[in-house]
């Protein structure tokens, strides 16, 4: 297709379609669910398609099934945030809640405020509403505060315009792993409130946590200020689909207008409410978190053992590992030739929404198994000595 004929939005993307052995491989790259811990949803389905089907196989309600809103309802309050039902609306996983949070809330110009580095496939979903991007790094606390009050204090006194809202992951960040404090939590809800910024809190990992006690969510902390958007790619399973924005009613009364879906899909919600029901969730989280905790501490393990000269910080839960990588070299360079050894990692140069870091790459030990883990980290090995003895030469 001719460049000329593409809206703004889509110039930028690429024109390769990704190839079929994409995911050949020891897989590191993507946060798939590890295989031994899907669960089994054939009761909840059988029900679903027998004594539902009238519902599930109609077209869904925009807002969401009242039994799944009332439900999720009924988590948040369990994670300490007071959500009514009607403050919940049920979208197609998380990225279409972003997805939607970007056409009620951007117009093009806008900037918007992102932790340097930020989750990658956010990235382009910002970028093609036109935002300009705010870049806020981050320590072992999370995102930075106080950086981020002189970023909005130099705004005002140059009489510029404000960021329309503040993207983070604060539990188990992508790609960092880092858990933010309750401090930098209360200092974020603060300034949100100051200068009337929204904050999206993009919460996917918060249960799956190894050790350690769990921080406040930010919308329990201010629920006036902050939208949250949830999901159960984690919770549950990704093929699900299914996840959720919280906001206010005025604001959701608005994104159930911008669903183009005419309501997620009803089948895919019952079935989450029966399992949900039948006491299915609870067990399953624990069998998460025991397996991924493994995972990490095998890929921790491997990682101290194989690649002695990459620093990382060990997280408490989620699905990935952040290496930074010796100075001078490339991640990206790494990626490819770890693609060449079997092994499939991402380049941190993709989490960032401006001046890409390159010396950093992003592992995931969810999908892999143990035996994979230790292989892969290997072949990785492999791949950086390599690196490295053709730089010596060079």
């Amino acid at each position: 297709m001719e460049r000329s004929s593409l809206a703004q939005r889509a110039v930028h993307l690429s024109a390769t379609m990704p190839r079929p052995g994409a995911h050949e491989g020891i897989p590191f790259d993507s946060g798939h669910a590890f295989p031994g811990v899907l669960p089994d949803l054939r009761a909840a389905a059988e029900l679903a398609l027998s004594e539902y089907r009238a519902e599930t196989l109609q077209y869904g309600v925009r807002p969401g099934l009242p039994e799944l809103r009332e439900w999720i309802s009924g988590y948040l309050h369990g994670e300490g945030a007071e959500v009514p039902a009607e403050e919940v609306v049920v979208v197609n996983g998380a990225k279409h809640g972003i997805d939607l949070l970007c056409r009620l809330l951007l117009d093009e110009g806008d900037s918007i405020v992102v932790t340097a580095p930020t989750y990658f496939t956010a990235i382009p979903i910002f970028k093609s509403f036109g935002a300009s991007f705010i870049e806020v790094s981050q320590d072992e606390e999370g995102l930075d505060t106080s950086e981020l009050e002189a970023v909005l204090a130099r705004l005002v006194r140059e009489g510029r315009r404000l960021p329309k809202f503040i993207y983070n992951v604060p539990d188990f960040h992508n790609p960092t792993g880092v858990t933010m404090s309750r401090r930098r939590r209360e200092a974020l809800v603060e300034l949100s409130a100051r200068h009337r910024i929204l904050i999206l809190e993009d919460s996917p990992y918060r249960k799956v946590r190894f050790e350690g006690a769990p921080e406040p969510m930010i919308k329990a902390l201010d629920r006036a200020n902050t939208i949250l958007i949830g999901t159960f790619a984690k919770l549950i399973a990704p093929g699900l689909r299914i996840g959720w924005v919280s906001a206010s009613t005025d604001a959701l009364a608005r994104i159930i207008q911008l669903k183009s879906d005419g309501g997620s899909c009803p089948l895919t919600q019952r079935i989450i409410v029966e399992f949900c029901r039948a006491g299915g969730l609870d067990a399953h989280i624990q069998s998460v978190q025991r397996t991924y905790g493994s995972h990490r501490d095998h890929m921790v393990a491997a990682v101290r053992r194989q690649l002695p000269e990459l620093s990382m910080t060990v997280p408490h839960g989620g699905y990935y590992l952040w290496l930074k990588l010796p100075e001078g070299m490339d991640g990206d360079e790494l990626t490819t030739r770890a693609a060449d050894a079997g092994v499939t990692i991402l380049a941190g140069s993709k989490f960032f929404a401006g001046q890409p870091q390159k010396n950093y790459i992003r592992l995931a030990y969810s999908h892999a198994t143990p035996v994979q883990i230790d292989e892969g980290v290997g072949r990785l090995a492999g791949a950086l000595r390599s690196m490295a003895s053709t730089s010596a030469r060079a």
